[in-house]
């Protein structure tokens, strides 16, 4: 095996290495280049010391495979567009709801197997491409990448979208990427439309990630975070007063800057857990001083009244409903029943209650930590949720016995398609859950697999694009321009103009 390394890693390593042009590469791509070396098998790729220039064939040859790299990265981005074009009808027709996918980009990240970020990306992509023409058909002969097309999709519009598109073809997605995030912060000139628009993205989120800890990512408005701020930093003064440490169980001391920077982020990650144990300690409660007590959880419950025929699978009629006295279906009732605390209330034929039972839970804490431990979340095909309701395969209703083996965790969406949604769920073989649609179609994990596409794909998908007529090559889809300096003048104020 033969690997190109440049001289300027020669020129680390040995002062002897000439760092001249090559004086024999006329007629060559790579004319006024440093010097390429050839590091064999077995040979440090960082040190070409005692490596030989390259041949001018040599060099041809390394210059043919970056050649054929670019162009069959342009056949990718060509490909990518047929891919979007297909995945904005799949999306438009709502083909995802018959796998019981909570979205587009849930079904795409199951059966793609990419990342669900990445696949909501792609979706939303695929809707705006569908009112850009040009810029599709850009992207159909390889001209642009999808991080192109997904940057030009946030600011384009049918208007102005000819104006940007001389510049995307040109510059680097980073650039790219640049210009469209100063654009999207300098052109809002209504501001109540701006606020309304920041609040709307407000988001907050907690999840664990793979070495065992958790992740808290969110934004928040500005006087959310101030207060937020001022809430850690006093907490986070209490913990230094307390310990007389920077940090809570740390042994961190005075040291580095970056020393002294991680030991305020841990004492702030302290902090934010010292101000939700005080914020459960004291209760969410209008009265100042509100003595602790467990009875005030109940002002948070949703309270359901129902009775024996109405939560019966086959039950007609019966009481069902909130305690304001809204009605619910019969499904409904069944799904909320299946993990909740019940209190059994004996009614004289008057109506007047007789007597009110202990409240006991249908799924109790032992069971469900046994839940837990088993399904590791949500049980259906590709969603893994850690959100889950506990879901009887049999309803208690029906005389099913709540028990492991009769107990599956299932997300709030596929909870509510096993109830409202005309789905089942029934075990087979060594507990295997198989759901079950409204067609009878069945769904479980391995129930999918990736096609397969033969040893030859790749040229298969080159020959497919030639006899559509999409024929790239090596300057196909590159960059033009390196510095936003070089784009020539009437492409930018074109742009800009667009922008504006």
């Amino acid at each position: 095996m033969i690997r190109a390394a440049s001289a300027a890693a020669a020129a680390a390593t040995s002062a002897s290495v000439a760092t001249a042009p090559h004086e024999s590469l006329a007629g060559s791509r790579g004319v006024g280049r440093p010097p390429l070396f050839l590091v064999r098998e077995g040979e440090p790729s960082y040190d070409t010391s005692c490596a030989e220039p390259a041949t001018p064939s040599e060099l041809d040859a390394i210059e043919e495979l970056g050649d054929e790299i670019a162009t069959l990265a342009a056949h990718i981005h060509a490909a990518t567009h047929r891919l979007l074009v297909m995945l904005g009808e799949f999306d438009r027709r709502r083909g995802w709801e018959l796998g019981g996918h909570r979205s587009c980009a849930h079904w795409l990240a199951f059966r793609a197997g990419i990342d669900l970020g990445a696949a909501r990306e792609k979706v939303r992509t695929a809707r705006a491409l569908a009112s850009l023409p040009e810029t599709g058909a850009s992207m159909a002969r390889g001209e642009l990448s999808f991080s192109q097309v997904r940057a030009l999709t946030r600011v384009a519009t049918p208007e102005n979208e000819s104006d940007l598109l001389d510049l995307a073809r040109g510059t680097t997605v980073a650039q790219l990427e640049r210009m469209v995030r100063g654009f999207r912060r300098g052109s809002r000139r209504d501001e109540a439309a701006w606020e309304r628009a920041n609040h709307e993205s407000r988001t907050l989120s907690v999840f664990p990630d793979e070495e065992g800890m958790y992740v808290v990512r969110g934004r928040i408005e500005p006087e959310v975070a101030a207060v937020l701020m001022r809430a850690i930093e006093a907490a986070g003064d209490a913990l230094y007063r307390e310990g007389g440490c920077a940090v809570r169980g740390s042994d961190v001391g005075p040291g580095s800057d970056a020393d002294r920077s991680r030991a305020a982020a841990q004492r702030r990650a302290d902090a934010l857990g010292l101000l939700a144990e005080r914020a459960l300690a004291a209760g969410f409660t209008e009265e100042e001083n509100a003595p602790i007590s467990g009875s005030r959880a109940a002002r948070y419950q949703v309270v359901l009244h129902v009775d024996t025929e109405g939560l019966a699978a086959d039950g007609e009629g019966g009481e069902r409903h909130l305690e304001d006295g809204t009605c619910v279906s019969g499904e409904t009732s069944r799904r909320l029943a299946c993990d909740v605390s019940v209190v059994e209330v004996t009614h004289a034929p008057d109506g007047s209650v007789l007597d009110v039972g202990r409240r006991t839970r249908t799924i109790s804490p032992a069971l469900r930590r046994a839940l837990e431990v088993r399904d590791r979340g949500c049980r259906f095909p590709g969603c893994g949720s850690r959100f889950t309701d506990a879901h009887h395969v049999k309803h208690w209703a029906d005389g099913g016995e709540t028990s492991l083996r009769n107990t599956l965790l299932a997300c709030h969406h596929h909870h509510r398609l096993l109830h409202e949604g005309g789905w089942r769920v029934v075990w087979r073989g060594e507990g295997r859950a198989v759901f079950v649609d409204p067609r009878g179609g069945e769904h479980f994990e391995g129930g999918w697999r990736p096609p397969e596409t033969g040893p030859e794909a790749v040229d298969a998908l080159v020959d497919d694009h030639r006899r559509r007529g999409i024929d790239p090559e090596w300057r196909t889809a590159g960059a033009r321009w390196k510095r936003e300096g070089d784009v020539p003048h009437p492409v930018w104020v074109r742009a800009m103009e667009a922008l504006g």
